[in-house]
């Protein structure tokens, strides 16, 4: 991939109305989830991306942040994003869009929120032909129907389908020449690789993707939602900490504090529950553990509360695609009473992780050190998922 300075359009001001889900068509949703946020998640992945400009309906501008920035804070992107209102027609929202792209932008790549399961390896060999041709790039799909010429009610021929190509976006080109194209654009183009050839400028094509199909009508959504599975994983996770002889070292389990209780050693809270948790959640992503990630070179995270590891370990985990589906926990050990305090705690890690968190209990019948009450351990399951196009 090059390191040249891309810029993304997201063209996303359509009304939808073939589509007839009662909302502009970027709001309408695939397993759960707007178009708008599919695209935005794929869009900020790019590598080499430097800012992305969204065309959206002016009635919705403020709903449309909101999911972007859900989006945003979830891969913890840094990248930019600018939202214009859209104009009367697509070229026109287009033209909005790249009046405001950094002037030192390279590479331009132009992008419908209705082809939202186009994947981010699209958008590279995109913009990575983009920088090597110096040309307009678009992605096309073979064309696998027989096409017919119609004329006044008959079929007048037939044409030779292995010189036609279904365009797809994202569409890139360079910046400079596409500033231009807009600027003294006057005729209407469905698309803009059209729009840059009028003006004299070269398209080349590559290869498009099937996932990358372009959603109009309700058939085209269900099919998107028939296209979309979810991987789910499991993993595992444990802690032990022994309880501290300083009386004033307060017991944190499950994030909250339990009265009366002798506090346990670590180089954090010591929250065996929160710690077996993330254990299990970083396992089942292949992430890694608590202490690779949080572990005692990491000076910030001495005397944490188990919460900061639980929200960190979310957005780890929401970064690279997945949600927490459930999670399961028990302590092991003879104090404290986990009863008085099970619902407090259940209720406190459901709402950091936004997923069902139970909590159960046993002893060791008095064996080891467990049974001698000196320490706690804890024994965590999570359930994650992530979305995949199933093709």
């Amino acid at each position: 991939m090059s390191t040249r300075s891309i810029a993304i359009i997201l063209v996303a001001a359509g009304q939808g109305e073939r589509l007839g889900a009662g909302v502009p068509k970027a709001l309408a949703t695939i397993s759960g989830e707007t178009l708008l946020a599919h695209s935005v998640r794929a869009t900020l992945s790019v590598e080499g991306i430097e800012q992305l400009v969204i065309a959206a309906p002016d009635a919705h501008l403020e709903e449309f942040a909101a999911i972007i920035q859900s989006v945003s804070e979830r891969l913890a992107s840094l990248i930019p994003v600018k939202i214009v209102a859209g104009g009367e027609t697509r070229q026109a929202s287009i033209a909005k869009a790249v009046a405001v792209c950094d002037a030192l932008t390279e590479c331009i790549l132009v992008h419908d929120v209705a082809r939202a399961l186009a994947p981010v390896e699209l958008f590279e060999r995109v913009a990575d032909a983009v920088v090597q041709s110096a040309a307009g790039v678009v992605p096309v799909m073979p064309v696998s129907d027989t096409i017919k010429l119609l004329k006044d009610g008959l079929v007048s021929d037939t044409v030779d389908r292995s010189v036609l190509g279904a365009a797809q976006t994202p569409q890139g080109f360079p910046a400079q020449g596409l500033r231009a194209v807009y600027a003294n654009a006057e005729a209407e183009f469905t698309d803009d690789a059209a729009l840059y050839q009028s003006a004299g400028g070269s398209v080349i094509h590559i290869p498009g993707d099937a996932a990358a199909f372009k959603v109009t009508t309700p058939e085209d959504l269900r099919r998107a939602e028939s296209l979309i599975e979810r991987e789910f994983r499991t993993g595992i996770g444990t802690d032990t900490h022994r309880f501290s002889d300083d009386p004033e070292v307060p017991l944190y389990l499950g994030t909250i504090v339990w009265e009366g209780e002798p506090g346990l050693e670590g180089h954090s809270d010591g929250d065996a529950i929160s710690h077996a948790i993330v254990d299990a959640l970083l396992s089942a992503a292949s992430l890694g553990d608590i202490g690779s990630n949080f572990g005692v070179d990491r000076p910030e995270f001495a005397g944490a509360n188990g919460s900061v590891f639980l929200i960190e370990t979310k957005r780890m985990l929401e970064a690279v695609g997945y949600r927490i589906e459930n999670v399961s926990c028990q302590l092991i050990g003879d104090r404290p009473k986990v009863a008085p305090k099970r619902h407090l705690v259940q209720v406190a890690l459901t709402e950091l992780l936004d997923a069902p968190v139970s909590l159960s209990a046993t002893t060791t019948d008095g064996l080891g050190f467990l049974g001698n009450a000196e320490g706690v351990a804890a024994v965590a399951t999570a359930m994650i998922s992530r979305r995949k196009v199933r093709l």
